[in-house]
């Protein structure tokens, strides 16, 4: 939030910075709006946009309260759900999956799309979510479109690599939208960056709380629903446990809901996830995250007992009820504001900072009336952040089915930690990762220092590798103590 004038000022001194204040936003705003309508974005991005940095100059931490929500301890379950095949089928074929690919992996240092990245052999990403929708499609003989909701930095990179699937499009939908752009904000200013060394670095994507923004705005709402669609199911292009389910689509078609979310249970490694919960005051389900909590009821927050469930970032969407809803709201649902502080190049720490405006796609369950949870298992929830994760979805843990689901091959998945300093890089994690160890058989690898991985090594029960001041190589069969 922007900074509070002191106290210490003399009232002239506090209405000349308040109104110097005021000045400079509606100066940035103005700026803001003519270069994103020059670049051409749509009037609907611009006008949520001017929504969000309005609410830059307001007081309040934003923190959702514990004594204000009640926990979400008892939503249904999935494996609880009878649904007849019959309407089980019908709603996967009134429905869409639309997959988020628009982040670049830069937190594991990469220029491109993340879901490029091969994840099971030399399938990508991308290789398994195409393989899993066209496996459902021969199965529930539903036309099911596949579609990537893509950023300017991830759009022709993930088309060309996708241009090899001569079967994915369905009748004149395309496989991909474009997520809307903003500029990047000056930290002190809030001016539009100019960044000549590469212009592309002056802009940003929204958040993907503008997935919503962008269906209307691109035209693909309609289209999905005058070609028969109904429903959209909506994940994270990184989370390969989030495939087409058929039960899943009959028990959201079934609630009537005009909105769910995807919930898992959470253990001690959950702490850090957002989480639903009930709004005292009306009543309807919101999604807080950590950044919305006040450091000192972080102890609530983090509690797996008092707050069971956390947010898989999987959503269900009745898309009728979507279109009615941006109508009414000239195309601005209002979800909480989330100010991301970076430099204008991520990868260079030196570089000026700036502020992005961003919202996230889940908080929108607290503007559809009627919202509602539904509790599934861990397999649904599979993402892939850093290279510890990365490590664990390579190995023996974990193995594709005939669906091209991925399938952990034991009961409990190990715990995997990696040196940041050799590891959280991507070019650093192949260098030091030549072979991935088999971690069927453990419950933790923990690895200290600059450890390679030149041959094929099993880790047993717990395993911690020291760090030993100098690179060394894993010579041993088998690491680990049961």
């Amino acid at each position: 939030m922007l900074a509070p004038v002191r106290t210490t000022d003399t009232p002239h001194g506090n209405r000349g910075r308040l109104l110097a204040r005021v000045g400079a936003m509606t100066s940035g705003l103005e700026r803001a709006r003519q270069k994103m309508a020059a670049a051409g974005a749509t009037d609907a991005a611009i006008d949520v946009f001017s929504h969000y940095y309005q609410q830059l100059g307001t007081a309040g931490g934003g923190y959702i309260r514990e004594d204000s929500i009640e926990p979400l301890t008892d939503p249904p379950r999935l494996a609880s759900v009878d649904i007849d095949p019959d309407v089980a089928r019908d709603a996967l074929a009134r429905t869409a999956i639309i997959k988020l690919n628009g982040g670049l992996g830069t937190s594991m240092g990469l220029d491109g799309p993340k879901t490029l990245l091969p994840v099971r052999g030399r399938k990508t990403f991308l290789d398994i979510l195409v393989a899993q929708v066209l496996r459902a499609r021969e199965r529930y003989d539903a036309r099911l479109p596949l579609i990537f909701m893509n950023s300017f930095r991830t759009r022709q990179a993930t088309l060309d690599h996708l241009e090899r699937y001569d079967d994915l499009a369905v009748g004149d939908l395309p496989i991909d939208f474009l997520q809307g752009f903003e500029p990047k904000l000056t930290r002190d200013t809030l001016e539009p960056i100019a960044w000549p060394a590469d212009p592309t670095l002056e802009w940003c994507p929204p958040g993907h709380g503008d997935i919503y923004t962008s269906l209307v705005g691109t035209g693909l709402l309609d289209r999905l629903v005058a070609a028969g669609f109904r429903y959209a199911s909506i994940a994270n292009g990184d989370n390969l446990g989030a495939g087409p389910n058929a039960t899943l689509a009959g028990w959201f078609a079934q609630s009537g809901a005009p909105y769910a979310a995807e919930v898992c249970p959470r253990t001690p490694n959950d702490r850090k996830g957002g989480h639903l919960a009930i709004r005292r005051s009306d009543g309807r389900l919101i999604l807080r995250d950590t950044a919305q909590t006040a450091p000192e009821e972080l102890e609530y927050f983090t509690d797996e007992y008092r707050h069971p469930y956390f947010h898989a970032n999987n959503l269900w969407v009745d898309l009728e009820a979507l279109g009615r809803l941006m109508a009414e709201r000239h195309n601005v649902l209002g979800l909480p504001l989330i100010r991301n502080e970076k430099t204008v190049d991520p990868a260079d720490k030196t570089t000026p900072e700036v502020i992005q405006l961003e919202t996230a796609m889940g908080a929108a369950i607290e503007v559809f009336p009627g919202a509602q949870a539904i509790a599934v298992e861990r397999d649904r929830f599979l993402p892939v952040k850093t290279t510890n994760e990365l490590m664990l979805v390579r190995s023996d843990a974990f193995a594709l089915d005939g669906d091209a689901r991925l399938l952990a091959t034991t009961e409990r998945l190990p715990a995997v930690s990696l040196d940041k300093r050799f590891y959280a890089l991507l070019p650093d994690f192949e260098a030091r990762v030549e072979f991935v160890p088999s971690l069927r058989e453990a419950r933790s690898l923990t690895v200290h220092g600059d450890w390679t991985f030149a041959d094929t090594v099993t880790v047993v029960g717990d395993a911690v590798l020291p760090d030993e001041g100098e690179p060394r190589t894993v010579d041993a069969e088998v690491i680990g103590q049961q």
